[in-house]
């Protein structure tokens, strides 16, 4: 399966958080930034998506997404908390890991292959570690664009 997504080494980033609200408007925040999108919409798209039920699917890791307008192809952002939040996720454990996916209105199963693969790749006990242990953004974005380039290949 060719998944493909942008990930910039600036929407990596390591930073403390203090709840869900504080994660989803730092994400809306980096997204804006990084990829030059309207603040309000994406994090207006991550609460609507939120409000279904917690992206925090287990393992200290959320996956929060949303489908927005003006985008070409699906983006994505890694935060690193400093310490775990309580996220409300399904295994009731706080999160550390939170990986962000924005997908085109109109993304359909391109959305939903890349929720699949980054989800398979955090999942991997291996990635999991890697990522956790990851000293510094640098090492976050190889470890995560290395195992994006296995993923597709």
């Amino acid at each position: 399966m060719n998944v493909i997504f942008k990930l910039l080494p600036e929407a990596v980033w390591i930073a403390e958080a203090a709840d869900k609200p504080s994660i989803l408007d730092a994400l809306a925040t980096r997204f804006s930034q990084v990829y030059g999108l309207n603040r309000e919409m994406v994090l207006e798209g991550l609460q609507e998506r939120e409000a279904l039920g917690s992206t925090g699917f287990g393992r200290g890791v959320a996956l929060p997404h949303a489908r927005i307008e003006g985008l070409s192809r699906p983006v994505a952002a890694l935060l690193k908390l400093a310490a775990p939040v309580d996220y409300a996720a399904a295994d009731r454990m706080p999160i550390d890991l939170v990986i962000g996916l924005l997908s085109p209105v109109n993304a359909g199963a391109t959305h939903l292959h890349a929720l699949a693969a980054l989800s398979r790749m955090v999942r991997d006990e291996d990635m999991h570690r890697a990522l956790t242990d990851a000293p510094d953004t640098e090492t976050l974005y190889a470890i995560l664009t290395n195992a994006v380039d296995r993923d597709a290949a």
